[in-house]
Order: structure tokens, then C-alpha cells, then sequence
């Protein structure tokens, strides 16, 4: 299969927006996957192409991430966290859970092509373990019963809206805006809930603030003298306890 002229521009639109035209290679792999479903031999080429790299070039970085697709992709890809604490949490048991309903296997596709299922390392979200990702949008506080009726509604076309974030269109309409070009849907949905906030408000009670100096980093001693006295008698107090350990 042969790559349309207008993905070609695409791809050229890309690299020119980075000073290093190959440093917009990542993105254009995800355009390819939008319009291939998947990184396909042709992508590589025509990425290589407009880069003037080799195959071999562009191939392996294609193959590094995990997130950068050989095979096809179902319509919508789920991916469930099972890294510690999500598993212990229950990650462990939804990811079983969706294997046994959809019969399918780690990073495979149902037979109507609907769901592409992967267990996936970390989703940088354990204040909402256990997480379950759709097209990457952020799935909180799942359990095998809501996990379940997620993709029912995924294959039965019903309109799904993420916890943080928009309502779920595709993989491939997801691959598209990771390639830098806007979908609309920015805006939709809260950006992040109470459990990310905590830290934040707890700063605002207290009156806590990290000046920024000259040199443009932030020293918290200044604003936390007790605190930062606090926690450096508790670390003499772990290495006194340690060392009369050793000593015994």
C-alpha cells in the first residue's frame, strides 16, 4: 500500500516544526498509525524518506516503544495497568477479567476487530489505581464489573467519556492528535481530580511556596526551615538506628 500525497504532506508539515527535522520522527510514526492502523513498512519508508534516514533508523526506534504498533490495532485499544500498585489494587484481576470476556491474549485484537487488549507497565496515575486506559484517555478507580461494561459499551458503539478527559472517538483518531494535530476535544472533560490536587491545596493552607531565584530554581529550605529541619532528624535518627544494627 502506498502512502496518500497528503499524509506525505503531513509528515513533511511535522519534521518542519522541529529545528532538527528528524527530532519530529515520534509524531510522525503516530501519524502513520492513524492512517495505517499500525506502523507499517511503507510508514517507515516514507518517515525515512522525508528524514533522510535509512529504514533501519527510523525501524528501530519504531520498534523501542511500546506504543509504536507492527500488527493492526482494533478500533479501540484498553489498556490496563498492571504495574505494583495497580495490580495490588486489582489491575491483576481486570486484566484477567477482560482476557477471559473478549478471548484474547496480551497486545491482541478481538475477532471483529473492536478491542485491542494490552497490559500496560505504568499509566502515571497511582492516586487513581487501579487505571484502565482507551486510546490513552484515563479510565480511574476501575473494578472487573465497570472494566467489563466499558467495553461492552466500546463494541456497541455507545458514546464513552474518560474520568479525565473527552469523550472517546478511536485509536487511530487518538494516533492523530499525538501527531500534533488538533481534534477539538482540548477542552472537554476536567484535566485532573481532587486525589492529583491534594498536595496543591494542602501548599495553599499552609502558606508553603518554592521561590524561583535568578537562576530560575527553587530552594524550599528558605520557605519550610522546619520541615526541611524535621526530615533531616529523622534521616540522622534512621542512620544511627542502622548503624547500631550493623554493629550488633
Amino acid at each position: 500500500m502506498t502512502l496518500a500525497a497528503e499524509t506525505f504532506d503531513e509528515l513533511r508539515e511535522i519534521a518542519a516544526r522541529y529545528p532538527q527535522a528528524r527530532s519530529g520522527l515520534l509524531p510522525m510514526l503516530h501519524l502513520v498509525q492513524s492512517v495505517e492502523g499500525r506502523v507499517t513498512p511503507e510508514g517507515i519508508q516514507a518517515c525515512a524518506d522525508v528524514l533522510g534516514l535509512t529504514p533501519a533508523e527510523v525501524s528501530g526506534v519504531a520498534t523501542f516503544y511500546t506504543m509504536y504498533k507492527r500488527h493492526p490495532v482494533g478500533t479501540h485499544h484498553v489498556g490496563v495497568c498492571t504495574n505494583t500498585l495497580c495490580a495490588v489494587m486489582g489491575g491483576d484481576e481486570i486484566f484477567a477479567c477482560l482476557r477471559e470476556k473478549l478471548e484474547v491474549g496480551n497486545d491482541e485484537t478481538t475477532a471483529d476487530g473492536a478491542i485491542t487488549l494490552e497490559h500496560i507497565e505504568c499509566n502515571a496515575a497511582c492516586d487513581y489505581a487501579p487505571v484502565v486506559m482507551v486510546n490513552w484517555e484515563f479510565f480511574d478507580n476501575q473494578t472487573p464489573e465497570s472494566a467489563s461494561q466499558l467495553v461492552d459499551d466500546l463494541r456497541e458503539g455507545r458514546e464513552v467519556v474518560a474520568s479525565r478527559g473527552a469523550r472517546i472517538t478511536s485509536w487511530r483518531e487518538a494516533e492523530r492528535v499525538l501527531a500534533g494535530f488538533e481534534d477539538g476535544l482540548v477542552d472537554e472533560g476536567p484535566a485532573a481530580g481532587p486525589e492529583s490536587l491534594v498536595g496543591l491545596e494542602l501548599a495553599r493552607e499552609r502558606g508553603w511556596a518554592a521561590p524561583v531565584h535568578a537562576h530560575g530554581s527553587a530552594d524550599v529550605t528558605e520557605e519550610m526551615p522546619e520541615a526541611v529541619e524535621e526530615a533531616d532528624t529523622r534521616r540522622a535518627e534512621s542512620e544511627t538506628i542502622a548503624e547500631e544494627a550493623s554493629d550488633d
